[in-house]
Order: structure tokens, then sequence, then C-alpha cells
């Protein structure tokens, strides 16, 4: 990089930054800084849902697969992406988004201690925490290792520069930032991509290639599965990024909260699965061409796009690449602090501490700008030891931590906004909550810690979910604990109108849950 590829890349953070302060003034309370108060466009809020699943893992991790396998990389993981949030735009969207407008939640986890209990939420709420610190700590360790590609600077301080420009704008302008900045680095990334995919085919044979190119790819790279991303795999991963991207990652829960309607959030959602469907592909495609160009250095090829790039770019244009990298990853990691701040402030507090239930509007405000800053500290040094023995690499944190813990968290927070699933209560929630946590480590590991040979990868990362989908259904049929109150609670997250009893849509959300309210529901 040169003088003018670093003006770009500073002229970057300048411009996020300045989003974070501008969106300060709409900020006032807590149902601005964790659901934009319901107020944002569904088109924003699909762009931002879109935006919000990418990191600098795809330039690094995936681009490997790319490398190594070719089109495999985009039949095993976007495709499923899409197909997985086109089925939730009906089934979860709109249900998300009457958790805020219907019960004047601003947490996608409030609602459980009324559809379970306390004891529910708490073990969803840390267990889902303690792995979005691991899950956004692969992400600056990605990003971070692409900058240091680029500039030479070290891993530690790459990520200490991107956790602390991103620290600045999401904590000031909470959702309403992370949603205009998405938007920024989605057509920041619109013309990395493009440009990127130019200049491959101004390599090889022209527009041509798009055509011409696939006889001449190693052997194997034109297969929609190869390696260990198999037939069984791709149909894992699409179950599992069915729940993972319509709320199971919390994040992406938000994104429907914050819309002003359940018609809005349905939109918002089909908005993204488009976005899923096509924009991967004109991303892939370089990546798909570069054993044709460059000659990878690492084992699995995580470097090869970054390589790419520095070939076939001129400066000035691979500032703004560089700058695409850093767009993705800061949109998802600063949407994951947003969520885990909602999470730990309005559900994790007000149990443990009797003066959170009693916080105004301005100290519940600190109090989740605060835990912003907290997580994104956390990430951030988990991100320093992301390639140690116990994490192994960047891909085996993302693909096989985050795809097989996600299920057993997801399950219960998903399926239990669903009709069909009332008769589940606490008993199948937390059963099949714990089963999937025992799973994961039974499959993945050896009593003594060590790494489990000879277990194939879609099985790592299915089976937890398999195991916590399995007990969370049979439980409510052997032991259902359905109750007028919690039907009433699904009637109303599952109607138009509210439900019986309803008395009309909230927009608001309360500053903080009441003593009261806790002590209700935990006696339940």
């Amino acid at each position: 990089m040169n003088s003018l590829d670093w003006t770009v890349l500073i002229g970057y953070f300048g411009v996020m930054v300045a989003i974070g302060i501008w969106s300060h003034k709409r900020v006032d309370d807590v149902s601005d800084f964790f659901t934009a108060g319901g107020r944002m466009p569904w088109w924003l809020s699909g762009v931002s849902h879109h935006m919000s699943g990418y990191s600098a893992v795809m330039f690094t991790g995936y681009a490997g697969i790319a490398y190594q396998y070719g089109v495999t990389s985009l039949v095993t993981w976007s495709f499923p992406i899409a197909v997985g949030i086109a089925t939730g735009a009906r089934l979860f969207a709109p249900r998300l988004n009457r958790l805020r407008s219907r019960l004047r939640v601003a947490s996608p986890l409030e609602y459980l201690k009324n559809r379970y209990n306390v004891s529910t939420q708490q073990a969803l709420a840390w267990s889902g925490l303690l792995l979005k610190i691991v899950d956004v700590g692969a992400k600056w360790a990605a990003i971070a290792t692409l900058l240091s590609v680029f500039t030479g600077i070290g891993i530690t301080q790459g990520i200490f520069v991107t956790g602390c420009i991103t620290a600045i704008y999401c904590t000031v302008g909470g959702l309403w930032a992370d949603a205009l900045t998405e938007l920024g680095q989605f057509i920041i990334q619109l013309a990395a991509g493009v440009a990127m995919l130019v200049a491959v085919m101004g390599k090889l044979d022209g527009v041509s290639t798009l055509w011409t190119v696939w006889d001449k790819l190693p052997s194997g790279h034109t297969n929609p599965t190869a390696g260990p991303y198999t037939i069984t795999f791709l149909l894992a991963f699409l179950f599992i990024k069915t729940f993972e991207y319509n709320g199971g990652m919390w994040n992406q829960a938000q994104r429907y909260m914050a819309t002003d309607s359940a018609h809005s959030a349905t939109r918002s959602a089909w908005l993204s699965a488009i976005l899923w469907a096509v924009w991967p592909t004109v991303l892939f495609f370089p990546m798909w061409c570069a054993p044709l160009l460059v000659h990878a250095i690492k084992p699995d090829g995580s470097d090869s796009y970054a390589l790419m790039t520095e070939t076939l770019l001129p400066h000035g244009m691979l500032g703004l690449v560089v700058v695409g990298f850093f767009s993705h990853t800061m949109a998802m990691c600063s949407s994951d602090a947003n969520a885990i701040s909602a999470v730990f402030t309005r559900d994790i507090m007000p149990v443990v501490s009797k003066a959170a239930r009693g916080w105004n509007a301005r100290a519940g405000l600190v109090a989740a700008r605060l835990s912003t800053l907290a997580f994104l500290g956390l990430s951030m040094t988990v991100a320093t030891q992301v390639s140690s023995p116990t994490f192994k690499d960047i891909i085996t944190v993302v693909i096989k931590w985050v795809a097989g813990l996600m299920g057993p968290i997801a399950i219960p927070f998903m399926l239990g906004l669903l009709k069909p699933f009332r008769r589940s209560g606490p008993t199948a929630a937390l059963t099949s909550w714990a089963a999937g946590l025992v799973a994961f480590f039974f499959v993945n590991y050896d009593l003594d810690g060590s790494q489990k040979a000879g277990v194939a990868l879609q099985w790592q990362v299915s089976v937890p979910l398999a195991i916590s989908l399995v007990l969370y259904v049979v439980i409510g049929l052997l032991k259902p604990e359905d109750t007028p109150e919690r039907d009433a609670l699904l009637a109303r997250i599952n109607s138009d109108d509210g439900g019986p009893g309803s008395t009309g849509a909230a927009t608001g959300v309360p500053t903080q849950p009441g003593a009261a309210d806790t002590t209700a529901v935990a006696a339940d």
C-alpha cells in the first residue's frame, strides 16, 4: 500500500466515526440504541441484515475454501443462507418484530422469561454471550490477518486499530450507526467487488472469462460439493443457517425488530435473501479463478485473495478493496456488540443486580454503552489467541464452534416463537440446550480436552443441533408445559391484531424491566 491507499483507508475510518457521531443525535434511550425505536425503513433493515452476516473471514477462510475446492464455497455457504432467510421471511421475521411492537422488549431474549422462565433466559443469554465473544474474536483475527498482509502491521496492532474504530461509532450511535455504516459499507464493497471482478477478467479472457474459465480450473473446482463439504454438510448447514440468520444470531433478530411493522420485517428479510443469492457470486468468482493467477503461501489458501488483490489492482483501488475487507468485519462485529449489549443490560443485569432493575433512561443508556465497550474489549483479547491450539484457526472457530454451538442456543429461542411448539416449556428448553452443548463437546473432544480425530465436519456441526431439536420436540410432547399465560403470549406474537386481550401495538420500550416484573416471572 502507498500513500493513496492509506488516504482511502483513513478516510473510510473517518466517515465511520462521523456517522456514529451523527447517529448519536437519534439515540435518546435504550429503545433507540437497541432497536432504532422501531423506525428503521425496511430497505435499510434489509441491507443491514445482509451486511451484518459478513466478515473478513470470507476473504480469508472462505477464500481458502474457494481456492482449494472451488464452487462448493458458494453452494455450501451463501446458498443455504439465502434459502434459510427466504424460509424465515414469513416464519420468523414478523414474529420477531412483534416482540418489540407487542411485548415492548428491547432485547431478543427478553420474551424468554415469560415464554419459559428466568432460568431458561439466563442459560441462553450467558452461553450465547460467551460464544459470541469467541465468534467475534475470530472476526477481529481475520481482518488483522489481512491488514498484516497489506501493511505489515502486526496482528495485535491490527486488532487494536479496527476494534477501537468500531467501538467509537457503535458505542456512540447504537443500532442507527450500525445500520447506516452498513449501508455505506455495502456501497463500498459493491465498488470494490466489481473492481476485483473486472481485474480478474481483464487478466484472463475478458468478459468471456465468465464462461470460458471453467475448463481451465483445477479438477473438481466445478463440483457443487467437495472435500469435507459434502451433501450431508450442505443439508446440515442449511438447517443451521435457517436458525442462525433468522434470529439465532441475535444481531439479525434486531434488524427485524427495528422496522415499523411485521410486514416491513418480512420485506426486509426478502431483500436480504435476494442479496445473499446474488452478491456472493460476484465476490466468489475471482476467488475461484485464484489458482490460475496466484500461488497461495498458506496451506489452506487463506491468503490467496489478498495476494491476488496486491497483484492485480492499482494503488487507490487496492485501498478501496482493503476498505471493503474492513467494512464487512466492522459491520458484523459492531452489530454483534450491540446485540450482546442488549442481552446483557436487558436480560442478565436485571436478574443479577437489584440496582439494575431501577435504572432510569440515562442510567440504562450509559450501561448499554459501557457493556458494548466491554464486549468489544473481551472479543479483541480472544482474537489474539484465535490461532492457538485451543481454537486451532479462524475457519475452525467460525464454522465448527459457531455452527455447532449456535443450534442448541437458537432452538428454544426460535421455536419458542411458533404455536406448534407451545407445549415445549422450560424443561424442554433447558434440557435441549444442555444436551446440545454436551453433545458438541463429546463429538469434537476427548475427555482430556484433546481434539477428537476422525469425525467428519458435517457431524461435528449437525449432531448438537439434531439432539437439541429432537429433545425440544419430544419433551414438549411427553411433558407439556403450556399454560394460559404462555398461550396468550404466543397469540400476541403470532397474530397481526395482537391476539386475545391485546391492548394494541406499542412502539416504545420500557427503560428497564421492573423488579416486580422479574420477580413475578421468576415465581412462574
